[in-house]
């Protein structure tokens, strides 16, 4: 069970259903419809398998009412399972009792809610610092956690203002320090963006990005937005009615759907947003001998949209480079523009790839 930060067994949540009819339905292989039409109860949560590694962003997505957020909340127990098994770092949280649980929520999960829920007569280091005071951290260290939070969001200079003076994203951010500050290795997302602007949001999940680069926590992020899933995620689970129907990366769940319901759930994804350098290049022995004097030089894990002024600058075929700077393969520019000219080429260019 230590191999992976999270580990979620053959987990199922069967809401209304004192008599467990509705759970032994559910065993039985019943569908949420029909579980609902012959008891009354409602599925939540049927037979979920999930691994989640350690510094991971892992993606939970589906449309509304499909079982997503239940999840979230099965793995701090904020919902109680009906059946199966949660493990975090190798220890049971569906075996813990009363104690344990405690210990768990203050000191190894934190949570991140869609609405901000600040208290409008604190100030937004005391905000920040409320869930180490109701813990009992003492004054002067929670004070200091929370100060460091808000450097980490990038509001270092914001602590003594009142939630009333912040704007939306802003209350978004002190919301997100408020989780760092309890410093615990697992971070739990339930669309934490989803009530903000498109620009706003964009903006939040790059700084996102941009902190995990620095935390590396284990985050589990829940979102309906099937292109902020495949922005963020490493990995994706897509769920409907309470079943996670597909799990894996972003590239995989959109250009290899496990069924008909994935494919129309990913068919506006804009593929130029996704498609990276590294899954359109020649990393052939033949390119890689090629002379690399005055190339333009991106990143194995740019994506397309990104190498768009690469494309218009360049007159060589571009140079691609993993993360520590290794010489990993060769993009030529016909293939680049092809890539560029419609999301139906960049997915024939990829999965020729």
């Amino acid at each position: 069970m230590t191999e992976s930060a999270v580990s979620i067994r053959g987990l199922y949540k069967i809401f209304n259903d004192p008599d467990e009819l509705g759970l032994e339905m559910a065993l039985a292989g019943a569908e949420k419809d029909a579980i609902q039409e012959e008891t009354g109860a409602v599925m939540g949560l049927s037979k979920v398998d999930l691994e989640i590694a350690r510094g991971e962003v892992f993606v939970v997505m589906g449309l509304s009412g499909c079982g997503k957020s239940t999840l979230v909340r099965c793995i701090n127990r904020l919902i109680e399972p009906s059946l199966g098994e949660v493990w975090v770092e190798g220890d049971e949280v569906t075996a813990m009792d009363d104690r344990a649980l405690r210990d768990l929520r203050r000191n190894r999960i934190a949570m991140v809610f869609q609405h901000f829920g600040l208290m409008p007569h604190r100030t937004v280091m005391d905000n920040v610092a409320m869930p180490l005071e109701i813990g009992g951290v003492a004054r002067r260290e929670r004070r200091s956690r929370a100060a460091a939070a808000l450097e980490l969001v990038g509001l270092g200079d914001w602590g003594q203002s009142m939630p009333r003076q912040l704007s939306g994203g802003m209350k978004q951010r002190v919301g997100l320090a408020r989780g760092l500050a309890l410093d615990t290795p697992l971070l739990l997302m339930d669309e934490p963006f989803s009530a903000l602007d498109p620009v706003i949001r964009r903006d939040l999940q790059d700084e996102l990005l941009t902190l995990q680069d620095t935390v590396q926590k284990t985050i589990i992020f829940i979102t309906h937005d099937l292109n902020e899933a495949v922005r963020v995620g490493d990995r994706i689970a897509i769920m409907r009615d309470g079943l996670v129907v597909q799990q894996g990366t972003p590239t995989e769940v959109v250009l290899e759907p496990a069924n008909a319901f994935v494919r129309e759930f990913t068919q506006d994804v804009r593929l130029h947003a996704m498609v990276t350098a590294g899954s359109i290049m020649d990393s052939s022995e033949a390119a890689l001998a090629q002379p690399t004097e005055d190339r333009y030089v991106v990143r194995e894990s740019t994506v397309l949209d990104d190498l768009v002024p690469a494309g218009l600058a360049a007159t060589k075929p571009l140079q691609v480079v993993s993360d520590s700077g290794e010489l990993v393969g060769v993009i030529p520019l016909q293939l680049l523009a092809r890539a560029m000219a419609s999301d139906e080429a960049a997915t024939a260019v990829a999965t020729e790839g």
